[in-house]
């Protein structure tokens, strides 16, 4: 399935039905007056959250939606049908804005969460709401409101506990691959992975969490260079973040340098992202040649105030230290988030 996490609609809320004109006419009763029914109330458009979806593709086609209007009073004084509303169903997590006014109208978190974001016109009222002792057989009636209209826009934030963000290239698919069963598409070329995936890491000595692997950065990604800018957003909803270095390219490549310029990404995208928590962890420490420098690599970042955890995502080396890592920040976090 494609992964799109931007889309933009245009909806429109059904029209109220109009009211009827009409008269009593039956045998034996001279002026039976006015029996004109009401119309029936314009269809809602209706958001919906779904956490079974993942993408926002089924909203790039049809981009018009639109509910069903109110049925139109009747005589006998019948009130006419009320439209259906027409429920839009969206992946949770997914931000929704007025396009024209750029307005945020509601930030849908939770599977099931709905928001009225177009309401039906009122049904116009029938010739017999307007008898009164002086006019006793009014010749009007109202017609129904229209309903509301707007072009929504909405961007979707994954919802995970967890982000791997890193240079690309650098073993963010192969460690998701390790620590859950998400299959991502992993190969020795830079930008393999053009679309975040999630994984649900479980464990015996804590709650399980969700992982996201965002594709990678580079230089410039909060100003829209790589692929960067597109999926920054997806970091927004994370409680920490898994900052994964690489050194096996040789000498030429300085962990500290790319940490220092990721982090400085994250800190000029317009929602400062750098405050997150961060664990670092070096990867491919099977490999000979970043065996040699980790120990050096391992006390520049010890210097900084950071703990770097050695791992290999291939054969798994390290990895359990680290998922523990996780799970104890993610505690730590939670912690604080219920603390007074």
């Amino acid at each position: 399935m494609k992964f799109v996490d931007e889309a933009k609609i245009h909806v429109k809320a059904g029209d109220g039905g109009n009211g009827c004109v009409s008269f009593r006419r039956e045998r034996f009763i001279p002026r039976g007056g006015p029996n004109g029914g009401d119309g029936g109330k314009g269809g809602d458009v209706i958001l919906q959250a779904d956490a079974q979806l993942t993408t926002l593709l089924d909203l790039t086609f049809p981009k018009q939606f639109r509910a069903q209007r109110g049925n139109h009073g009747k005589g006998k004084d019948q009130t006419g049908k009320s439209g259906e509303n027409l429920i839009i169903r969206i992946p949770a997590g997914t931000l929704v804005r007025d396009d024209q006014t750029g307005e945020v109208l509601q930030d849908l978190l939770f599977d099931g969460q709905t928001y009225i974001v177009a309401e039906g016109g009122r049904g116009g009222r029938g010739n017999a709401r307007f008898a009164t002792p002086t006019i006793r057989a009014p010749r009007h009636a109202e017609k129904g409101n229209e309903g509301q209209e707007r072009t929504l826009r909405f961007e979707l934030k994954l919802l995970a506990d967890v982000g791997i963000i890193g240079y690309p290239n650098v073993g963010k698919s192969t460690l998701l691959s390790r620590i859950s069963s998400a299959r991502p598409k992993i190969a020795g070329y830079p930008f393999t992975t053009l679309v975040p995936h999630l994984g649900v890491v479980s464990r015996e000595d804590g709650r399980p969490f969700v992982v996201a692997d965002i594709p990678g950065l580079i230089e410039g990604a909060s100003k829209g260079a790589g692929l960067g800018l597109t999926f920054l957003r997806h970091i927004e909803r994370t409680r920490l973040v898994i900052h994964l270095l690489d050194i096996s390219e040789g000498p030429s490549r300085d962990a500290v340098k790319d940490f220092q310029a990721l982090n400085h990404e994250l800190k000029a995208y317009p929602r400062p992202l750098q405050e997150k928590t961060q664990l670092l962890a070096l990867n491919k420490i099977d490999l000979p040649s970043v065996q040699e420098r980790a120990k050096d690599v391992e006390n520049q970042f010890e210097r900084m105030g950071f703990r770097l955890y050695l791992i290999s995502g291939h054969t798994g080396e390290g990895v359990e230290e680290l998922m523990g890592g996780v799970s104890q920040g993610l505690e730590f976090i939670s912690d604080q988030d219920h603390e007074p």
